[in-house]
């Protein structure tokens, strides 16, 4: 495959501000004062964070570069939803406070600017962004050792998170005055299960691309991470501390339970058979959804599958659905945003071997069937 070219230099929005890395070092690098401190904002909060009700929150899942952040876009512009936005980051164990304090700072004039990964996406700091895992990562710290299994299912049981998760819900909900909470959080493809356990009127969203094209943007965006990060230090800091492991040097592959296929993965990869290593990806993670649409009645009715190329094919018809699963009110001025943004990408395109198309249909073939691709 080949990209088109950029104009400029491609890699200076990868450029991390010397403020936003070094504070994003003193707090990172202290989860458990972190975790204290959000127990003291959920201990100043306490009444109004057990009159905020929590109700059929919203989780975008799925593996990355499958229309997850466009989805998220539009979810966050429902009036219902509250998300996470890029000024969040790094104290976003503690929304509530951080957010008084950025009121009383003075707001620049913002321009919006295409986001780091050059995909036409165009953002400001409040735009919503999936800032999830640091949470995640305070709590399981082992969460990202691809020699383990990052499965979370109903038999998991963690008091502290769970209380802290239940909280943080609220806190941003009360931060953005909404009533319902949305996440893209990709990782959240292995935790299903344990989330469904906490909140049992949850919906997830799961977006899937057919997958050569699939690949083919994940080598993509790959290749880009790793110049970035070599050129940038300070970028591959801040990625891993936002709990973006998906592409650039220090990319892990996600084990969905079987390890073997995780071994293969890293082992594909380190061979320099990058089509093959995200081709075996995407069949473990989507086959792990296959699993939990056939054996689990609850987890069937709260995950719907869009497939990413009904999306752009049809999108007020496709997001429509999506409205209707999470049980939120119709939105036309969502829609027609929907209709307006979402278009089959046009900077790059596929250029595999055939041996390589052959081997990325071989190794999706089983699961790619169930999801009604050929």
């Amino acid at each position: 495959m080949s990209d088109r070219p950029a104009a400029g230099d491609r890699l200076a929005s990868f450029k991390v501000a010397g403020w936003m890395d070094a504070l994003g070092t003193v707090l990172c690098q202290r989860s458990a004062v972190m975790r204290a401190a959000a127990g003291w904002e959920s201990r100043l909060l306490r009444d109004r964070l057990d009159r905020q009700p929590i109700t059929a929150p919203v989780w975008i899942t799925g593996l990355a570069r499958s229309g997850s952040t466009m989805l998220l876009e539009l979810l966050a512009s429902h009036p219902q939803l509250a998300s996470h936005r890029y000024r969040d980051f790094p104290p976003v164990l503690t929304p509530y406070l951080w957010n008084r304090l950025l009121g009383f700072m003075p707001l620049k004039a913002e321009t919006p600017a295409e986001r780091a990964h050059h995909d036409g996406i165009m953002v400001t700091s409040d735009s919503p962004e999936a800032f999830e895992e640091p949470a995640w990562m305070a709590f399981f710290p082992d969460l990202h050792d691809a020699a383990r299994s990052a499965l979370l299912d109903a038999r998991v049981d963690e008091p502290a998170f769970e209380n802290f998760l239940r909280d943080h819900l609220r806190k941003l909900m009360l931060v953005r005055d909404r009533p319902r909470y949305l996440a893209k959080a990709n990782y959240d493809s292995t935790r299903h299960g344990y989330l469904l356990k906490l909140f049992p009127d949850a919906r997830f969203v799961v977006p899937i691309r057919e997958p050569l094209w699939h690949v083919a943007s994940l080598m993509k965006q790959h290749r880009l991470f790793c110049d970035a990060q070599t050129r940038y230090p300070a970028a591959r800091r801040h990625l891993a501390r936002a709990g973006h492991f998906e592409f650039g040097l220090d990319r892990r592959p996600i084990h969905c339970g079987n390890a073997d296929a995780t071994a293969e993965i890293r082992a594909l990869w380190q061979a320099g058979c990058e089509a093959e290593g995200w081709a075996l990806q995407w069949a473990e993670l989507y086959g792990l959804m296959a699993k939990e649409i056939e054996t689990d009645d609850a987890l069937a009715s709260a995950i719907l599958i869009v497939r990413y190329e009904d999306l752009v094919a049809a999108p007020r018809e496709t997001v429509g659905g999506i409205l209707t699963h999470a049980d939120l009110e119709p939105d036309d001025a969502l829609l027609r945003q929907a209709e307006e943004r979402l278009r089959k990408p046009d900077y790059y395109r596929l250029k595999f071997s055939p041996a390589e198309v052959g081997t990325v249909r071989e190794r999706t073939a089983t699961v790619a069937s169930v999801f009604g691709y050929a």
